[in-house]
C-alpha cells in the first residue's frame, strides 16, 4: 500500500492525515465524519465555535455542500479553481456544525496541489483541513513542520513539498448581497474584483463583520519567540538598544540590510512579495529554534502586491513599533 491509498484509508476510517497544498499544510479528516472532524479541533486545540475550511475536489462538488450558489461563485471557481480561493456560501443542511462553527455557512476550497487533488478525486468527499499546527502558532509550509509541531502525536504526513504560496488562501464571502473579502491570500483582491466587475467589501466595513472564518482573529500564526515589527526607522532603536544591552536577537530585513545598520543575526527577505509569501513561514519557524530572546522584523511596503504577506505579520507580531 503507498501512501496515497494509507491516507485514503485512514481518511476513511475517521482518522486525521497531514496533506500538501500550494498554500500551507493542512490536517485533514473526513468533513462528514463528526467524530474524525472533532480529532482535529482537540489536535490543534482550536476553539469549538472557529470554523474550518472544506476542501473539494472541484466546483462539480460545490452543490453538494452549499446551497443557493450565485453565479459568482461558479464565474471565481472558473477562473481560480484549482486554487488558494476560499468561497463562504450558504451551507446545505447536513454540513456540520463542528464545521461551520455553528454558522449558517460553509468554507470551500479546491486545492490545486497535484498530490492532494487526486487524493480528493479518490475520497470523493469532502475534508475539513485547518492548517497542521496547534492552534495561533505559524503555518506549516514543508512536511517537516508538521511533524516538529505534533511530535510523538503527528498524524501520517503526505510529504508533498514545500508550498508554492506560502500563506493560507484568500477567502470571500458570497453569502449576503455584496462580496466581501475576509481574508487576502494567494488570489489578489484586484483580480477578484475584475473578474467580478465589482469592488469587493472589507468585512469589518459591511454585514459579515461579525462573521467567523480561518484566520481573522487578531493574533494568529505567531512564533512563540516574540516577533516585534516596525518599519526601518522604527525598530532601529530597540535593535539597537537590545544589541547594547547583549541581548540575542535576530533580524529579518527586506532585502539587504543597510550596510549603515546595526550589525547583528541579519537574515534578509526577498523584496518580492510572492517569494517573501513562500518563504517566511519557513524562516520564522527556523529562527523559532534557537535561542533569540527577541525576533525583529523590518515591515515590507504597504502595497497591494503585500497584502496578504502584511495580514499575516500584524497577526503573528507580539507587538508592532
Amino acid at each position: 500500500m503507498n501512501e496515497l491509498e494509507l491516507a485514503l484509508a485512514r481518511l476513511r476510517a475517521g482518522e486525521l492525515v497531514a496533506i500538501p497544498t500550494e498554500t500551507v499544510y493542512g490536517l485533514a479528516a473526513d468533513a462528514a465524519n463528526l467524530d474524525a472532524v472533532a480529532r482535529i479541533f482537540a489536535l490543534k486545540g482550536r476553539p469549538a465555535d472557529h470554523p474550518v475550511i472544506v476542501h473539494i475536489a472541484g466546483s462539480a462538488q460545490l452543490p453538494q455542500w452549499a446551497r443557493d450558489i450565485p453565479d459568482s461563485a461558479w464565474k471565481l471557481a472558473e477562473a481560480f479553481w484549482p486554487g488558494p480561493l476560499t468561497l463562504i456560501l450558504k451551507r446545505q443542511p447536513h454540513v456540520l456544525d463542528a464545521v461551520t462553527g455553528g454558522q449558517d455557512t460553509v468554507g470551500l476550497r479546491a486545492p490545486a496541489h497535484p498530490l492532494t487533488h487526486e487524493l480528493l478525486v479518490r475520497f470523493d468527499g469532502g475534508l475539513a483541513a485547518p492548517s497542521a499546527n496547534r492552534f495561533g502558532h505559524v503555518s506549516p509550509t514543508r512536511a517537516h513542520h508538521v511533524r516538529d509541531e505534533f511530535g510523538a502525536e503527528c498524524p501520517l504526513v503526505l510529504d508533498g513539498g514545500p508550498c508554492d504560496v506560502g500563506v493560507e488562501s484568500t477567502i470571500v464571502s458570497l453569502a449576503g448581497e455584496h462580496p466581501v473579502l475576509l481574508r487576502p491570500g494567494g488570489v489578489t483582491r484586484e483580480a477578484i474584483e475584475a473578474l467580478l466587475n465589482t469592488p469587493l467589501l472589507h468585512h469589518q466595513d459591511s454585514a459579515s463583520a461579525k462573521m467567523r472564518a480561518s484566520g481573522l482573529l487578531d493574533s494568529h500564526y505567531s512564533p512563540r519567540t516574540p516577533l516585534v515589527t516596525g518599519e526601518y526607522a522604527n525598530i532601529l532603536p530597540a535593535i539597537e538598544q537590545a544589541l547594547a544591552a547583549g541581548e540575542p536577537i535576530a533580524i529579518i530585513s527586506i532585502g539587504t540590510w543597510p550596510a549603515h545598520g546595526p550589525q547583528g543575526d541579519v537574515y534578509p527577505m526577498p523584496d518580492n512579495p510572492e517569494q517573501y509569501a513562500r518563504l517566511i513561514y519557513d524562516k520564522l519557524r527556523q529562527l523559532d529554534k534557537q535561542t533569540y530572546s527577541r525576533i525583529f522584523l523590518q515591515l515590507p511596503p504597504i502595497t497591494p502586491g503585500w497584502l496578504a504577506v502584511n495580514d499575516r505579520l500584524r497577526r503573528a507580531a507580539h507587538s508592532r513599533i
